[in-house]
């Protein structure tokens, strides 16, 4: 490894890429770095932009790169992603978007010109933007003025983003965000300021976000909101998302929280806390795709199709006699969607039904799903009580979210480097 601890990023700007076999991949053109909100964190480099042959700019996972030097970049794998870069709303291209920015130097008040910018890397070998040469501006042409070394906070307006801003400004920046890119957003800011960003968001942003972030902040943000508010954003949950987050509240809260839910909303985050945790009714989703057997695969296409549904939950629809809503009359089986592509469009669900694999029990633990999901091949698993009703379905990300460490949604844990 001969990578230095701190890199000018305008030095790299036409370096050669290389594999590890030392086959050129193209030149580097910038850097991307994933925007922080606020000043005290400065935004964190997730990797560069290369050109190839044919103008085709395709991005570099930091964590790829195996070292930096004054003549080259060598990558330690051969393996590339070839779909064309795009830069994402919460991130910058360091070259183009801060290179000649006009700025102000706080130890003086004086204005500057951004004439590179370096980046570091800490012991978890995250690397982050840190400071900034800045050229003072003397309004006289034939005079160069003296070259500033700064940290990062200290070159004002560089981004824009402050402790001064006002939610509003903050909610324009953060808007474009998926939901877990804001998640991670709102981890980085501090707790006041995450509260009334989240407090900010309509219910059903806000229920998609808190469903991305760790424990802990999702039960600091819902008791920030009061208890009126909260209930409201609870409705707008995955029943499974909602029970999860209420199964970190004392048993007081959680009655006072649900009594304030409609009832049908309630019902089913009830039942879902009444079961035994790592077990397939404590994971479940109670609302996965149901119809009746003579529901045919036109509906059924309609149905998957639904723009609010998970790609796990959109995988399949489930068979089973009326009533339709959990827990359902006797379960049937399943159908896949590539099952559905195939029928044609007047058949009948019940027709191509699938129900030669066993459906789970409420008590099947953790170990046994991941076991059989793996062996089958499959998305999604039905659950089913003791008279063979459909109680709900086990999905893929349901069992990821078990499996990970507790504390993966953290941005401040430890990770260790991951391909990006």
């Amino acid at each position: 490894m001969t990578t230095p601890n701190r890199v000018y990023i305008a030095r790299l700007a036409g370096l050669t890429v290389f594999d590890p076999n030392g086959d050129q991949v193209g030149r580097v053109r910038d850097a991307v770095a994933r925007l922080r909100t606020t000043v005290t964190r400065p935004p964190q480099v997730v990797g560069l932009v290369a050109e190839m042959p044919m103008r085709r700019r395709i991005f570099l996972s930091i964590n790829r790169i195996t070292s930096i030097d004054a003549e080259s970049v060598v990558l330690g794998t051969g393996t590339l992603n070839l779909r064309r870069f795009e830069k994402r709303p919460n991130e910058l291209l360091v070259l183009a978007d801060l290179l000649d920015r006009r700025v102000q130097i706080e130890s003086n008040g004086r204005p500057g010109t951004v004439v590179d910018v370096a980046m570091e890397t800490n012991r978890n070998g995250e690397w982050t933007l840190t400071r900034v040469a800045v050229r003072e501006q003397t309004g006289r042409l034939s005079r160069r003025g003296h070259l500033h070394q700064l940290e990062w906070e200290k070159a004002r307006g560089l981004i824009g983003l402050s402790e001064t801003r006002g939610t509003a400004n903050l909610l324009a920046v953060l808007e474009g965000m998926r939901a877990a890119d804001l998640a991670n957003a709102l981890q980085d800011l501090p707790d006041r300021r995450r509260d009334e960003v989240a407090a900010a968001l309509d219910d059903e942003r806000l229920a998609d976000v808190l469903g991305e972030l760790p424990e802990r902040d999702q039960v600091e943000i819902l008791t920030a909101l009061g208890r009126e508010r909260a209930a409201d954003v609870l409705e707008e949950m995955d029943p499974d998302d909602a029970a999860d987050l209420l199964s970190e509240l004392p048993p007081p809260e959680q009655e006072v929280l649900l009594d304030l839910m409609e009832p049908d909303e309630a019902d089913p985050v009830r039942q879902l806390l009444k079961y035994k945790p790592g077990t397939a009714g404590s994971v479940m989703t109670s609302e996965p795709i149901i119809l009746p057997p003579d529901a045919t695969v036109a509906e059924a296409l309609a149905r998957i199709r639904e723009p609010q549904l998970s790609p796990a939950v959109a995988a399949q629809v489930f068979v089973a006699r009326a009533p339709l809503a959990t827990p359902t009359g006797r379960y049937l089986g399943m159908v896949h969607f590539q099952r559905l592509l195939r029928e044609p469009p007047a058949e009948l669900v019940g027709g191509v039904v699938v129900n030669d694999i066993d459906p789970l029990q409420p008590g099947t633990p953790l170990p046994e799903i991941t076991r059989r999901m793996a062996t089958y091949d499959l998305v999604a698993m039905p659950v089913v009580d003791a008279t063979n009703r459909l109680l709900g379905a086990v999905t893929v990300d349901d069992v990821l979210d078990q499996t990970l460490p507790a504390d993966w949604r953290d941005r401040d844990a430890p990770v260790g480097s991951t391909d990006g």
